[in-house]
């Protein structure tokens, strides 16, 4: 019996060394994903920071070109406009559904039934009125769904009468 508690405290042992040694080597492994994480972030923002100088820089040359031939009030609005649209067609392209989505979003083009190209331009019927929030609302079916198991015949027929209060 002696034998048995002695091994007993043993194992015991082993298992919290065993414990020990696993903490350690994932606290290891992670403060190195850690340290190389950072360093790639302060890359990509020393990378960010160059390129917003570099914008700048060439938001300024053309606006100091638009000036030779332009008012320096001109120029500076054109050269306004120019980054307005790039941008807006930044922001587009950076959507879920690309620029293909439009002003109705990525799921208007999926919609069943619709057999239009899927590059075409999707406009919204006049008759269908819109939501507050811009999406089209989709017409009123013109019958009710059947129910499973019914023949498109019996598809407006109600089996039951709606029960009334006695």
């Amino acid at each position: 019996m002696d034998r048995l508690e002695h091994l007993e405290h043993l194992d015991r042992q082993l298992v919290d060394e065993l414990a020990q040694v696993a903490r350690e080597t994932v606290r290891d492994e992670l403060r190195e994903q850690t340290r190389k994480q950072r360093r790639t972030a302060g890359l990509y923002a020393a990378s960010g920071a160059a390129a917003l100088y570099a914008g700048a820089a060439v938001a300024l040359a053309v606006g100091l070109a638009l000036a030779l031939g332009l008012p320096d009030w001109a120029a500076a609005l054109i050269t306004a406009v120019i980054l307005g649209a790039v941008a807006y067609a930044l922001r587009e392209a950076a959507r879920p559904g690309g620029a293909r989505a439009g002003r109705f979003g990525a799921g208007h083009e999926a919609v069943a039934g619709d057999d239009r190209a899927a590059g075409e331009r999707q406009v919204p019927d006049a008759a269908v009125p819109a939501a507050p929030t811009g999406t089209p609302v989709p017409p009123m079916p013109a019958a009710p769904p059947a129910r499973p198991g019914t023949s498109p015949a019996d598809a407006g027929a109600d089996p039951e009468p709606p029960h009334r209060p006695a």
